[in-house]
């Protein structure tokens, strides 16, 4: 069974990294934020500052930038926005690899052990970060929590994307027994050497909560916003994403299926027996 499914090849999509200028002298952050783009050159510049605005009180940031492939000027965009805001990097695709090996590459690219992801469509609001952020930012965090998961209330999108979307997560909740209501929501935030030890495969972003239990990370889900898409169009149509889906639906479950159940225990050598001195 094959799982690594693109139309893209591998080179099209090795990422190039644009850094600031000042990424050397400045200290590594506590959160990266990671955005997959696709022609999103209008919202982007909103986006960015209303994620500043949301991280500042809570931590040292970077957001990272991922244009996945765009035709419009949204890489343009995001170069202009790097001349004011030195903590924005920019990730390219020289093509279109798809939105889970755009957000893959931003995570490979990122300096901070804590990852926040969010769609660059503006339809997740910035202001949810903190409330995303908080119980793995905390010191007395689980260590066995490894993501954490946001889930709509209120979605702004079409009668029909909101109906395609309920069965699809009906039919994976039932397979999987992930736990969570919505896996399609972008904004989640999790341990990046946890993500990155995850199986990847296209589409892998829609599963991240049972490949997180697979591993055996603690799964938490918060509440969060949804907004209107206010500039473009969106990147997938209902049918072309329930017949990618029941594939990797199945796919998912061999991987849960056929995980490593048993872990490794390291045995040390007993302490040398030190024999006490026999008086004459």
């Amino acid at each position: 069974m094959t799982l690594h499914r693109t139309t893209a090849t591998l080179d099209a999509i090795v990422p190039m990294v644009t850094l600031p200028a000042s990424t050397s002298a400045t200290p590594a952050p506590d959160v990266s934020i990671v955005v997959p783009l696709k022609d999103e050159a209008q919202n982007i510049a909103p986006l960015v500052q209303k994620m500043r605005t949301a991280l500042a009180p809570i931590a040292r940031y970077e957001i990272v930038l991922v244009d996945d492939g765009s035709g419009d000027d949204t890489r343009t965009v995001i170069l202009g926005l790097m001349a004011e805001a030195p903590e924005v990097r920019l990730i390219g695709h020289a093509q279109s690899g798809g939105q889970s090996a755009a957000v893959h590459s931003g995570v490979l690219a990122a300096r901070a052990p804590i990852i926040a992801t969010l769609d660059g469509d503006g339809q997740n609001p910035p202001e949810n970060l903190p409330l995303l952020l908080a119980p793995l930012l905390n010191p007395a965090a689980d260590p066995r929590l490894g993501l954490v998961a946001g889930q709509r209330v209120g979605r702004r999108d079409t009668w029909s994307k909101r109906m395609a979307s309920r069965f699809a997560n009906a039919l994976r909740s039932a397979v999987l027994s992930d736990g969570t209501r919505d896996t399609g929501c972008g904004l989640k935030a999790f341990r990046r050497d946890a993500f990155l030890a995850l199986p990847f495969f296209n589409h892998q972003h829609r599963y991240l909560p049972a490949l997180f239990a697979r591993d055996g990370w603690a799964v938490a889900h918060v509440d969060v916003t949804h907004a209107a898409r206010l500039h473009g169009w969106s990147k997938y149509g209902n049918l072309g994403r329930a017949m990618v889906g029941a594939v990797d639906l199945v796919g998912v479950a061999w991987l849960i299926r056929r995980r490593k159940t048993i872990l490794p225990t390291e045995i040390h050598a007993p302490a040398p027996v030190t024999k006490e001195p026999v008086d004459a």
